[in-house]
């Protein structure tokens, strides 16, 4: 007796193990758990942790909460501007109500996934080629309204949309190229142009500067000098100005007397001497030559108008610039 209670106890506790081993289930943190009841669904909706159901009467279907990333194909069509292009996107859904994505779609990922492509391609069928290039955030925004609408019902709340890229056909890529470098051209030509407008400005004001003081010229000239001066492997070919010429001239006192000019202080070029009249006519330099016109009284005024001019534009000049020169002051003009 006492043998085959022991034996009836073993039995009714394995089939309490059975049974428990077929009812437990377990639900994870991220996951709710759908109860459905010889097939009609149960009011509470299985938190995570431990639960338990009726073995070959209840059906526990797990949904997950967590957000779902889902890309969406790539999608042809033709822009409202008639530009054949390729888009695709990604979508971010999370599940709000566990039963609802049970009970009222069969399966929520493809029917989202279904409505996000057929969004897409009305979304590019009503914008134009430079929204999808540069103001996709309102695309964006549009596309997820598209999608929310019939996905609240089925129990599922879409995060975000995104648009990732935008293929163009390689005609329209060349195209927009010559534009884009047609464009930057024209922008390098007018900042050219104004930079050009700047500087004759400002080159006008230093002309007027200089205008008013001769000798700035000369130093700008040296200073023009210095930086040329700078390359090592430059030829510089420095033009003497005649205005120094004469300030030394002036410099220099008069050994002859009166208006008497020195002709050897003026190069001249060797074919005025070799015309000259008088005794230039027979010298072997320039400088002789021109001495020797200078005897005649229309070259003696023409020297003397020339060196009187030079004499206004110069400062007057107290003591010779280099004791070389020699003389005194009374042998000047």
């Amino acid at each position: 007796m006492v043998e085959e209670l022991v034996a009836a106890g073993a039995a009714l506790a394995s089939v309490g193990a059975v049974y428990a081993m077929a009812a437990a289930r377990v639900v994870k943190q991220y996951e709710r758990g759908v109860v459905l009841r010889l097939g009609r669904l149960r009011s509470g909706v299985r938190g995570p942790g431990f639960t338990m159901i009726v073995p070959f009467v209840d059906r526990l279907q797990k949904v997950n909460m967590q957000i779902v990333t889902m890309p969406v194909p790539g999608q042809d069509g033709i822009t409202r501007d008639n530009v054949t292009v390729r888009v695709d996107a990604v979508i971010y859904f999370k599940v709000v109500s566990a039963a609802d994505a049970v009970i009222k779609v069969e399966d929520y990922r493809f029917a989202v996934s279904q409505m996000a492509q057929t969004s897409l391609r009305s979304i590019i069928g009503k914008s134009e080629l430079d929204d999808l290039l540069s103001n996709r955030e309102k695309l964006n925004q549009g596309l997820e309204l598209m999608i929310d609408s019939p996905a609240v019902e089925w129990g599922v709340s879409i995060d975000r949309v995104e648009i990732k890229d935008v293929s163009l056909p390689e005609t329209m890529k060349r195209s927009m190229a010559r534009q884009a470098e047609a464009d930057r051209e024209r922008r390098a030509r007018v900042i050219n142009a104004d930079a050009e407008l700047q500087a004759s400005k400002k080159l006008a004001e230093a002309a007027g500067v200089m205008s008013e003081q001769p000798a700035a010229l000369q130093l700008r000239l040296l200073q023009t000098v210095v930086a040329v001066a700078a390359e090592k492997n430059s030829t510089l070919v420095l033009p003497f100005p005649v205005e120094l010429l004469r300030f030394l001239e002036r410099a220099q006192p008069a050994q002859h007397g009166g208006a008497h000019v020195h002709a050897a202080q003026v190069p001249r070029p060797a074919a005025e001497a070799e015309t000259g009249t008088g005794t230039g006519a027979e010298a072997g330099t320039g400088a002789e030559a021109v001495a020797g016109k200078a005897g005649s009284p229309e070259a003696q005024h023409l020297l003397a108008q020339w060196q009187q001019s030079m004499q206004e534009q110069l400062p007057p000049v107290e003591a010779p610039l280099d004791p070389d020169f020699g003389g005194s002051r009374s042998g000047q003009d």
